[in-house]
């Protein structure tokens, strides 16, 4: 079985996969081994100074933790905005340090194109190659796209960790997207069906650029690691079998 490595996604840090790694614990008797990465600037690299990173030096930084963690032919999870760091790692990555990948409600923009292009400025349904926000007022947008499926407390808890992490600007800015390489990555992608950050519609075409093979769908919203954990949980063992 594979040992799994976790990647977070934006204005969060490996913080977020607490829930879900106690789950792969649980589940597998403590027989898989797991590392929750931070992006720079993220999580335990909070106070990093981001400013001169280059997008490939992020990627660089990443692979250069999974291989000081000792880990090898892993399986690379990532949610959400790491959709569009995983497929650069598995470029980048020595041979036999990844060995599979998942995505988890994870995005990937057109080339040419940047992840807050590809989101688009609009409210959703403004453009049919914009994924666009939900409507309402900006102040209750964060609560809506991530909190749609958790209770009013746990909501509250989330939306006080939210945004104290930030990615190098150039995970903004980047757009030379490559993912033809990936056709030779065996790769699952997990939709979770009542997303409001990434609709399901839309997830199921960025599973489509990033060549993942099986679809795996669960019942929850943005943050599925955090609101359905054991659920997940259970679907990357599944996979991290095969």
């Amino acid at each position: 079985m594979r040992d799994m490595v976790f990647l977070h996604g934006g204005g969060q840090g490996g913080w977020v996969w607490e829930e879900t790694i106690a789950a792969v614990g649980r589940q597998s008797g403590g027989a898989v081994r797991c590392l929750a990465l931070d992006a720079p600037g993220c999580g335990a690299k909070r106070g990093v100074d981001t400013a001169a990173y280059a997008f490939a030096d992020t990627t660089r930084e990443l692979i250069g933790d999974i291989l000081a963690s000792g880990l090898r032919e892993v399986m690379l999870v990532g949610h959400s905005q790491a959709g569009m760091t995983i497929p650069h790692m598995a470029e980048l990555a020595p041979g036999g340090l990844i060995g599979k990948l998942a995505y988890v409600t994870c995005s990937a923009p057109l080339p040419g194109l940047t992840t807050l292009d590809q989101m688009g400025r609009g409210p959703r349904g403004s453009s049919v190659e914009e994924v666009g926000y939900p409507f309402g007022a900006e102040a209750e947008r964060y609560a809506t796209m991530f909190c749609n499926d958790m209770e009013e407390g746990e909501a509250a808890a989330f939306l006080g960790k939210l945004g104290h992490d930030g990615w190098p600007a150039s995970a903004y800015t980047y757009s030379e997207w490559r993912y033809d390489h990936l056709r030779a990555i065996p790769a699952c992608y997990v939709v979770a069906l009542r997303d409001m950050a990434l609709p399901a519609s839309w997830q199921e075409r960025f599973a489509d650029r990033l060549h993942a093979r099986r679809l795996h769908r669960i019942d929850a919203g943005h943050q599925v690691m955090n609101t359905r954990p054991e659920a997940l949980a259970e679907l990357l063992l599944a996979e991290a079998r095969s």
